[in-house]
């Protein structure tokens, strides 16, 4: 099953809808219209269910503030976490030890017990006071906006924070679309069955007065077919304990 640009994406719309063709996105309003259609299309799928592809290993950016030690930044492309890792090594050894979730609420009654050894931090969201302890490797994570990873805990004698290079993080990431001729979107060649029949759908129901019966069927059934063919190897269904917070 072939993969296609969205140039070629464009053409087979038009072609069905009997309009005028075109040789590159841009030559005519509809071919720029339908462009816009298969974009909204694209990012509709890839945000509305998991497209194992767009799993993969995530960097987390830390803010590499000795005032918030433990503090890091999501990626802006980042859908959700389902694992995280730091390397507790001195030496380079790569010893990562898993990193586990918290809800805020456990998160919070957990550091407000803390007694000794720690620092007093500053949340970013809400300045709320946070007690993280500086002798130990971080154990927990957790987020309070979405926007920032916090850990209880960092080993202040081997560095004055928890650091981009030795965090490792593993989840779904969203792509980007490209308003190109040659532009291929990101999903697996299954995939663009479904994508070509959804934006069809849209397409006619938007740009040539109302939805075609056949057309809306293909849709169906392209959407039905991919519920249970997501992987390329076959697997138990399984749901993740880990959100992105």
């Amino acid at each position: 099953m072939p993969k296609y640009t969205l140039l070629e994406i464009v053409q087979k719309i038009l072609s069905d809808m009997d309009a005028e063709p075109v040789n590159s996105l841009g030559e005519t309003t509809e071919s720029d219209q339908i462009a816009s259609i298969v974009e909204d299309t694209f990012y509709s799928m890839v945000t509305n269910r998991l497209i194992p592809e767009h799993k993969s290993l995530i960097k987390l950016t830390s803010l590499s503030d000795s005032s918030r030690p433990t503090h890091f930044e999501y990626p802006a492309n980042t859908n959700n976490i389902t694992g995280v890792w730091y390397d507790t090594s001195s030496d380079d050894s790569f010893e990562y030890h898993e990193i586990y979730w918290k809800e805020p609420e456990e998160f919070l009654g957990m550091v407000d017990r803390v007694a000794s050894d720690y620092d007093n931090v500053a949340d970013i969201a809400a300045g709320t006071n946070l007690r993280i302890k500086n002798d130990k490797r971080p154990e927990y994570y957790t987020s309070f906006d979405d926007e920032y990873v916090v850990m209880d805990s960092y080993e202040s004698s081997i560095s004055s924070t928890l650091t981009t290079a030795k965090v490792r993080a593993y989840g779904v990431t969203y792509p980007t679309f490209t308003i190109s001729d040659q532009f291929v979107p990101d999903i697996d060649e299954h995939l663009f069955p479904y994508l070509l029949a959804e934006s069809k759908s849209v397409s006619f129901s938007l740009l040539a007065g109302g939805a075609d019966q056949k057309i809306e069927q293909q849709a169906r059934r392209q959407k039905s077919y991919l519920q249970n063919d997501k992987y390329r190897s076959r697997r138990p269904n399984k749901w993740s304990p880990y959100g992105r917070t």
